[in-house]
């Protein structure tokens, strides 16, 4: 099956670019046609959008960037490679990729994502005969479990009282701690289920002999450059000396580990993703030493953002659209429709998978559904807590077929999306089961 959906997305689905443009006007059609948007409603929204999301494009190209200057430091090279020697087959590399992955973004979707591609490379050059489409489609899957996890947006914002998307506060006058939403049985039962099952999957689907797409010695020697060592000059100028100075980097990380004290002292154990791009940030300016080197060193990881900075702002305008032109509430109370006590919360997981393909933001589609959700469970009788998230688990299940959150590996692999969903459809199948049988037993109260 793994080889069938392979063979389909390398021969049938378009590049990301391309794919992000046939949504955009599958999205105006639907917004004109079901919606009943006006082409002037349409045009607005899509522009407005557009721009709106300029501002997490760049977090997510800073967390591209640093977390691969980082890598390229001397001590996190040896970490990967510690890590990377557990799995001496291509097989149990693969596992061990889906593995930590799935850890990792439990612990934060931002961490998860960049760190398991890291040691997708790592394992791709320490071991021969490994599938490297499989190992970064591994890298990938892991965000099955995000928002399930410490770093889930739906959660968090249920348990921030002032948040103005926490629509169950506005309703009820109570927040939702998270030890009643992501630490509850019902949450980490399916999510543990898929932490153990997923790397026997990706051991059931791993390709077999002529079918094993190893990457070539040039390709990975391009993915893994190092940059050149500054050569100290015999008599540096003044403006040299700086550029070299370890004084100069001490100075900023001084701040910025200030900065970071600060905010932990504040709100906690809090790791958003400005947290991490700073985490990221101080530590390759530490480890690298002196700031020429830490340039150099983002002179080599820059060259994988150009598909976030091209891609990200026509998705911006998809959600646009869906919000602007009320088209993602038409389709959210189709699902609300076909309810019942029993079957709400499947319908809930269900509705949220599809609208992840026109909105894949955790925020975005909790923006959109949770007015939705609220109304849905007063007159389904349904619990809110509960509904909220089928929300995070639909909006984490459709990214496994939906190249949005894969851009930031595909850029650091060299790959393309039709390389690795073909694995990720499996993980999407696989997770889609789960995900079904533990909405069921919700809905008929056996959890």
């Amino acid at each position: 099956m793994a080889s069938l959906f392979a063979h389909l997305m390398r021969n049938y689905l378009p590049g990301t670019f391309v794919f992000a443009i046939l949504l955009t006007l599958l999205t105006m059609i639907l917004a004109f046609v079901l919606a009943g948007a006006s082409p002037a409603v349409i045009l607005s929204s899509w522009t407005a959008g557009l721009f709106n999301i300029l501002t997490f494009a760049m977090q997510v190209i800073l967390v591209l960037i640093t977390g691969h200057a980082l890598a390229l430091t001397a001590p996190a090279k040896r970490l990967l490679q510690w890590i990377a020697g557990r799995g001496d087959t291509p097989v149990k590399g693969a596992m061990l990729v889906m593995f930590v992955a799935c850890v990792g973004s439990i612990i934060n979707w931002a961490f998860g994502l960049f760190f398991a591609g890291l040691l997708a490379l790592e394992v791709a050059e320490r071991v021969k005969k490994s599938d490297f489409p499989l190992l970064i489609a591994a890298a990938y899957s892991g965000q099955i479990c995000w928002h399930q996890g410490l770093s889930g947006f739906i959660p968090l914002v249920l348990a921030t009282s002032d948040h103005p998307q926490n629509f169950i506060f506005q309703a009820t006058g109570h927040s939702v701690p998270l030890t009643q939403t992501i630490f509850q049985p019902y949450n980490l039962l399916p999510m543990m289920t898929l932490v153990i099952t997923l790397p026997i999957l990706v051991a059931l689907i791993h390709p077999r002999g002529q079918e094993v797409r190893e990457i070539s010695p040039e390709a990975l020697r391009s993915l893994t450059a190092k940059p050149m060592p500054m050569e100290r000059p015999v008599h540096p100028t003044w403006a040299e000396r700086l550029d070299g100075s370890p004084m100069i980097s001490a100075a900023l990380a001084l701040i910025v580990l200030s900065c970071l004290f600060l905010h932990f002292q504040r709100k906690g154990a809090d790791l958003n993703i400005n947290i991490i791009i700073l985490l990221f940030f101080v530590t390759g300016v530490i480890l690298h030493g002196r700031p020429i080197n830490y340039v150099r060193a983002v002179n080599v990881a820059i060259r994988g953002a150009g598909g976030i900075a091209l891609q990200f702002p026509l998705y911006g305008g998809i959600m646009g659209l869906m919000m602007g032109t009320g088209l993602a509430t038409v389709i959210a109370r189709w699902f609300v429709a076909l309810s019942t006590p029993e079957t709400a919360y499947l319908m809930q997981f269900f509705g949220t998978g599809l609208l992840n393909f026109f909105v894949p933001s955790g925020g975005g589609q909790w923006a959109i559904q949770g007015p939705i959700t609220i109304e849905a469970v007063s007159l389904i009788g349904a619990d809110l807590t509960r509904s909220a998230m089928m929300v995070a688990w639909g909006n984490e299940w459709s990214n496994m077929i939906q190249p949005f959150w894969a851009l930031p590996l595909l850029g650091l692999a060299g790959l393309t999306a039709r390389d690795i969903l073909g694995y990720t459809a499996m993980t999407f199948l696989w997770s889609g089961v789960v995900f079904t049988c533990f909405a069921l037993l919700i809905g008929y109260h056996i959890l």
